[in-house]
């Protein structure tokens, strides 16, 4: 009798880890948080076993993909999953419903290795339900408080010192303004939805019913938020954090252009300062129509003569230029006006020390 498993809250809340034995392309448009994927077949297997099981049935497209995953190709895919298992006795192996292909992946792990490793039953479709339930229970059953303040002013700072704090931009990879791309890509939407729901299910685990997010868009980067809870954004309370104009622009200096700036040498080595660059003028950019022409051109200047200067000495004060010019003239008006439409939901406003202070008081006033 091959082993199964429907416990998906045990395997989340654990981290038990799992390989996913479906065709890359499934694994792309969605997966779990370190999942490994293994497949039984690859997508070129994968899509003529589809045709034949279309074209002749079930029995006609099990005996073809027997002939096309068989002989070296088995015996190295087989390897493979032996060598997960051995090093993850505890984990688990899945599909997308838990059928046909993780029992074959079972029954040839058994059989051909020796090793009796259990599948999830229901799959990662299963799964991903579970975690969709999680995210809307939550919702629907928890109390939320948004996060706001102007940009610069160190807000997820604020929420990973916060037990109750969710972090969005963290989980999106992506820090949430026209400048926010990383060096490294953001999750498919399915990715960023699960490690949310993942997070918050292991925080109501801990007794955490309360939760701290900050004051995001429907999109953060390319990942759009779950509708019930961006609904419920426009309603939730705000605690507003403020701080110094020179303390944000040598935050975002900090975050923009010197981390950024190493996060790309080090993911790209000697064409990181070049990507890096490039990336910087593009985000501007993209906020050029909102900009206006002489706006525009002015900040363009002021970049191109900073990230010149970067490049030839290393040094970084002139980009001070063009981050007080997008504040001062951009971002600061744009967040005064939500800050005023918004200004009913304000229940507290302070900067970084009080603000954390009122928000660990406020969890234990609501407990």
């Amino acid at each position: 009798m091959l082993r199964a498993s429907t416990d998906y809250r045990d395997i989340f809340l654990n981290d038990r880890p799992m390989m996913d034995a479906r065709a890359p392309v499934e694994f792309h448009k969605g997966a779990f948080p370190d999942v490994v994927n293994l497949p039984l077949m690859n997508d070129l297997e994968r899509q003529k076993i589809g045709t034949c099981y279309k074209q002749q049935g079930q029995q006609a497209a099990i005996e073809l993909g027997h002939q096309l995953v068989s002989g070296a190709v088995k015996a190295e895919r087989i390897q493979a999953w032996a060598e997960f298992a051995r090093a993850h006795p505890d984990g688990f192996l899945y599909c997308f419903r838990g059928g046909l292909r993780s029992q074959i992946t079972q029954q040839w792990l058994r059989d051909e290795a020796g090793i009796d490793y259990p599948r999830v039953d229901g799959g990662y479709k299963a799964m991903r339900n579970f975690l969709i339930d999680t995210l809307d229970q939550a919702i629907a059953q928890c109390d939320f408080v948004l996060l706001g303040g102007m940009t610069g002013t160190g807000k997820t700072e604020v929420l990973v010192q916060l037990r109750n704090g969710l972090d969005l931009e963290g989980h999106a990879n992506h820090r949430g303004s026209s400048f926010g791309k990383r060096a490294t890509g953001q999750p498919s939407n399915i990715d960023f939805e699960n490690r949310l729901a993942v997070d918050i299910l292991k925080k109501r685990d801990a007794g955490i019913e309360q939760f701290v997010l900050e004051d995001e868009s429907r999109v953060v980067g390319s990942c759009a938020l779950p509708l019930p809870l961006y609904q419920g954004m426009q309603a939730y309370p705000m605690v507003w954090l403020e701080d110094r104009f020179e303390d944000r622009v040598e935050r975002i200096l900090r975050d923009y252009v010197v981390d950024l700036s190493a996060e790309f040498a080090q993911v790209h080595g000697d064409n990181g300062f070049a990507l890096f660059a490039e990336r910087l003028l593009e985000s501007l950019n993209n906020v050029q129509k909102r900009l206006g022409g002489e706006r525009h051109s002015r900040m363009l200047l002021l970049m191109e003569q900073a990230l010149a200067e970067q490049g030839r000495s290393g040094a970084v004060d002139l980009h001070r230029g063009w981050i007080e010019g997008l504040l001062r003239e951009y971002y600061d008006p744009m967040y005064v006006f939500q800050r005023e439409k918004k200004g009913g939901r304000i229940e507290f406003a302070g900067e970084r020390g009080a603000v954390i202070e009122y928000l660990r008081g406020r969890v234990s006033q609501k407990a």
